[in-house]
């Protein structure tokens, strides 16, 4: 029988760049911090802005994104607890006897995830990895030999196309009336229409689907190569149990399902009402049909309040962060900043290769603005005045934004940090895998882009 291994496998022309991100990439927070810094130097240098009206500029930025930050928070929490409620726990418990060999479970693992993401980021991250882990272990119990970070890997991998879904917090901050993108659209929106239901960014997501799927069925370990198999000692993650005792009669109002599904059921009918009556999606709309699709699933407040606990570890570093973002923004507004980066784009850039150049930027800047919403603020603006400068139709600078934040995202270790955490890997365990995601979805999404511009 060939040779299993203890540990992931080390060997792998990713290595430098495993070892240079471990070493030098420090955490995202620290990221903000200093990218607040460098924008406060640039604006005292480049422009006539003193350090005291850059401190302003600053100060009077940091509460600029709140509303926007509770969205991004909710989209994040909101997904979390829907890929743990019981119902999705037993559909991932089902699908994971689908795959009947190695190459068809490294494959299932890709699309389900990124079908997954499609529908709301939170949910993607998530789902991908408890799929791949309940994969390893009916693959265990069936004898059938998968190498597990590939796994994992290819349940990150499909986030690669979450901004191109019903959660793309860029797509969607551009069509929500009064947002922070609203005055580079001068005062108007950009209907989901254009941007998430476009023809061909729905066209670009089912190729961005179709060429990892097949790289993953490329890539997979042959026959007689080492593989790491889930431990043994490692089992299903499982449902976990809370403590629904009930005792007082509070308790039989917390243990009782008809609050909850009384609550979902209002929700449902505010979203029909909402959608019937013209209304259109926007970030609001999106949480608040997760939160309606959760209230139905779980069983009583209880769980419910069980499931936030769980889910809100993963909500406190980024709450952090975007008042960070928010001054970073409040300085490039206040000093001209946006303008004179702006100016700088359209000078190398043409209404075709607009897209382009936009998403590689955009994919730059995701190493140090990790999120995608924070993304936005900062570099949305720039982008879009850019795009109008040029003639380029603002939703193809909205749309190459995203791509560039989604695309890098596959060795940015940020949002892979909760996956490890449920699979027991470190991200050099699979970012051999992710790369190869990066070049796949990047050359298929800098086509689209070059092809819608022409």
């Amino acid at each position: 029988m060939p040779t299993t291994q203890t540990k992931p496998e080390k060997r792998s022309v990713m290595r430098p760049v495993n070892r240079f991100l471990e070493r030098w990439i420090p955490s995202a927070l620290t990221f903000a911090i200093v990218l607040t810094l460098i924008v406060a130097v640039l604006a005292m240098t480049l422009t006539q802005t003193s350090p005291v009206d850059v401190v302003k500029s600053w100060g009077d930025g940091l509460a600029g994104l709140l509303a926007f930050m509770t969205q991004m928070c909710l989209i994040l929490l909101l997904g979390y607890m829907l890929a743990n409620t019981r119902p999705v726990r037993k559909l991932l418990a089902w699908l994971a006897r689908v795959p009947s060999n190695a190459a068809f479970a490294y494959v299932f693992v890709f699309v389900v995830a990124a079908i997954a993401s499609l529908i709301t980021w939170g949910l993607g991250l998530i789902v991908g990895t408890l799929l791949a882990r309940e994969i390893a272990v009916q693959a265990r119990k069936r004898g059938m030999r998968v190498h597990f970070p590939l796994l994992v890997a290819a349940g990150y991998s499909g986030f690669v196309v979450w901004h191109m879904g019903y959660s793309g917090s860029g797509p969607l901050t551009a069509a929500t009336p009064d947002s922070f993108l609203a005055p580079a659209l001068g005062g108007e929106v950009i209907p989901v229409s254009e941007t998430i239901f476009s023809s061909w960014n729905m066209l670009a997501a089912l190729a961005v689907i179709v060429v990892c799927a097949l790289l993953f069925f490329l890539i997979r370990p042959r026959k007689d190569d080492p593989i790491y198999e889930l431990p043994a000692s490692v089992g299903s993650e499982g449902e976990d149990d809370f403590d629904d005792e009930v005792v007082t009669p509070a308790d039989r109002i917390d243990a009782s399902r008809i609050l909850t599904l009384v609550l979902g059921l209002a929700l449902v009918i505010y979203l029909v009402v909402h959608f019937v009556q013209g209304g259109t999606l926007t970030l609001d709309i999106v949480n608040w049909s997760f939160l309606a699709l959760i209230l139905l699933l779980v069983r009583s407040p209880f769980e419910i309040i069980h499931l936030t606990k769980k889910a809100a570890s993963n909500v406190g570093e980024i709450l952090l962060q975007f008042p960070l973002y928010a001054g970073i923004l409040g300085i490039m507004a206040g000093s001209g900043l946006i303008e004179l980066f702006s100016n700088a784009f359209v000078s190398i850039a043409t209404p075709v290769t607009f897209g382009v150049l936009a998403f590689l930027s955009a994919g730059v800047v995701n190493f140090f603005v990790p999120s995608g919403g924070g993304q936005f603020a900062v570099q949305g603006p720039i982008m879009l005045d850019a795009a109008n400068q040029l003639g380029v139709d603002p939703s193809v600078a909205i749309m190459a934004v995203a791509y560039g934040d989604q695309w890098t995202n596959m060795i940015q270790p940020f949002w892979a940090l909760p996956v490890l955490a449920i699979a027991g890997l470190k991200m050099r365990d699979i970012l051999g895998y992710t790369f190869v995601t990066l070049l796949g979805s990047g050359v298929v999404l800098a086509t689209v882009l070059i092809l819608v511009s022409m």
